[in-house]
Parts: C-alpha cells; sequence; structure tokens
C-alpha cells in the first residue's frame, strides 16, 4: 500500500455504472474508500476491487443530507456521482441533479474536504429546453456557490461494459426488424469510455489538480446517431432497416413510453436528441479536456467488441454478418 492509503476518498453513488470504474483505478492506487450508496447491501460488487478493507459501503442519499454528512466525515476527497436519466417518484431532477449535488457541496465543505469533483454533464445548459440540461446546469452553479474549489466534470455519453446506451441499441437490434433514427439520426456524440473518465478521477485525486475547473469529456470520435447505430449493427453482425422519425412524431412515442415502470423514451430525451453532444470549441482551446489531463481517449473498436459479441446471432462464435 501506498502513501495515499491515509487519504480517505467518499464517492457518493459510489456503486454505480461510473462509480464502480472510479473506485477501482483509486484502490489501484491506495486510497481508502467509503462509497455512499442508497443500499449498501447491494453494493458488495465493490469489495474485490480493493485489498481486504480498503472500500467500505455506507449508507447514503443526497435526499438526506445528513446521512451524507456522515459519508463525508473524514474525507480529504469527496466525488459526487449521482445523477438520474429520467424521473421517477421522488427520484426527480430537481431534487437529485440540483438539492442533492448542493446538499454534497455544502457537506464536504462543513467536513473539511480539500477537493470536490462534481459529476455533471456535457449540454449542462440554464437557458435548455430540457429538464434534464437545465437541472444539471442548476447543479453546478450551487456546487460552485458551496465549494468554489470544485471541479466539474462534463461528460459526453458514456459507453463501457454495463452502459446503458450502445447495449440498449444492440438488445433492440436483436429483436426490432426496424430501428428508429430519432430526427434522422444526425445529432452528433462524443462517446467516451467509462474507464478513461475513471482515469481523469484518478489524475485529478493523484495531482490535487482541476480545482475550480470546468472539464469536458469526449472520446476520440465523433459520430451521429446514425453513424452509432451502423456501428453497432456491423459490430453484432446484424442487418436492420434504419427508419428516420421526425422529433415530434419521436416525442408522441415516448409519452406513451415514459409511462412504463422503467422508460424506455422519455420526452425529455426527445428533447436532448435536438442538440448535438460533443465537447467544446473553447473546453477544447483552454485544455480542459482529456489532453489538459494527459489522457489519450480509447475509440469505440479498442473496447465495444468484447461486450457487444453477446449480441451476434451465435454469440462470440459468429464470425460472418448474419440477418
Amino acid at each position: 500500500m501506498t502513501s495515499t492509503s491515509n487519504t480517505l476518498v467518499t464517492i457518493v453513488g459510489g456503486s454505480g455504472f461510473l462509480g464502480r470504474h472510479i473506485v477501482q483505478v483509486l484502490a489501484k492506487r491506495g486510497y481508502r474508500i467509503r462509497a455512499a450508496v442508497r443500499h449498501p447491501e447491494l453494493a458488495g460488487h465493490l469489495q474485490p476491487l480493493g485489498m481486504v478493507g480498503q472500500i467500505q459501503a455506507v449508507q447514503g442519499n443526497v435526499r438526506y443530507p445528513a446521512s451524507i454528512a456522515a459519508a463525508c466525515k473524514g474525507a480529504q476527497t469527496v466525488i459526487n456521482l449521482t445523477g438520474i436519466l429520467y424521473e421517477t417518484g421522488r427520484q426527480t431532477f430537481e431534487a437529485i441533479h440540483v438539492l442533492g449535488a448542493e446538499a454534497v457541496a455544502k457537506v464536504a465543505h462543513v467536513a473539511g474536504a480539500t477537493q470536490l469533483i462534481h459529476v455533471s454533464a456535457i449540454g449542462a445548459d440554464p437557458a435548455s429546453p430540457s429538464a434534464y440540461a437545465r437541472t444539471k446546469a442548476e447543479g453546478e452553479v450551487r456546487v460552485r456557490a458551496a465549494f468554489p474549489e470544485a471541479t466539474i466534470l462534463r461528460p459526453s455519453v458514456v459507453f463501457g461494459p454495463e452502459d446503458q446506451f450502445l447495449n440498449l441499441f444492440a438488445a433492440m437490434a436483436r429483436v426490432m426488424p426496424v430501428l428508429p433514427l430519432i430526427g434522422g439520426g444526425r445529432t452528433r456524440m462524443q462517446p467516451v469510455y467509462v474507464g478513461d473518465i475513471a482515469r481523469a478521477v484518478g489524475e485529478l485525486v493523484d495531482r490535487k489538480i482541476g480545482a475550480g475547473t470546468i472539464y469536458e469529456l469526449g472520446g476520440p470520435e465523433i459520430l451521429t446517431l446514425r453513424e452509432i447505430f451502423e456501428y453497432v449493427l456491423k459490430t453484432t453482425h446484424r442487418r436492420r432497416l434504419l427508419m428516420p422519425i421526425p422529433f415530434s412524431a419521436a416525442k408522441l412515442q415516448a409519452t406513451f413510453l415514459q409511462m412504463l415502470p422503467k422508460p424506455l423514451l422519455t420526452t425529455d430525451q426527445v428533447t436532448q436528441l435536438q442538440y448535438d453532444n460533443v465537447v467544446s470549441a473553447d473546453a477544447a482551446r483552454d485544455k480542459r479536456t482529456f489532453a489538459g489531463l494527459g489522457i489519450v481517449p480509447q475509440a469505440l473498436e479498442a473496447i465495444v467488441p468484447q461486450y457487444l459479441e453477446r449480441f451476434r446471432p451465435t454469440g462470440s462464435y459468429d464470425r460472418g454478418l448474419h440477418g
């Protein structure tokens, strides 16, 4: 164990898709980790990522600041990963992205943490017609008001083995003969590998840099939604018809799909797709990107085939193109 073993990092939302990768990176670098999660009894998958006693899962819910205060006690670094893609019950954008983010920042300040890393999203904009994007922006404002030295990370759409992005498209292609291209599939995205975001967090924690800075994190490729669908079909060896769907029609469909227990599509997500999701020219110019952290992000081709091969007609044994 290195000298970092005396440093405690609290990760709020540490058991999720991004959280488990950050836990693994920081554990390998020797940090003690406290993962604040709503259901610690379901976070057993974090334990094998570190040494015995190195990783502790505790109860923490951003809607109850007292639980976050207990989780942040004694932590030198606090990382907030909490966020939702759609609203359910009391898990609203306002509650999680705004009030929850503010609560974590205030608690981190009171606890005496010297570093706060807050994960937001590219597209965060107080003037956006998307409630997701507006609340992400408001959360950033509240975080910086409570903890001015906070580092904010804005990733583009995130891919990786457990993602709800490429896995979803591949699952759709397995059962649907026609795949919808919302807005004609012209929206541009810059897919970023979850492991690269975790490496960025590792650099920020190790080097204690980035105070007061907003980083925008995108992968090496800018692709349209159509190109992403085509890549998934190529990787899974399937042929499917791609049908352009106007935004208006997609919103109408989403009004019904968002009523499912686990929404397949919401009207707010359709609104988000009307805007590109790529690193801004300002961030690239100022090196508030992976480049500024000395990281070369990985492309889809280097990662995705390994976890999408299960969607091929005959799984990993499939080497040809099938219907």
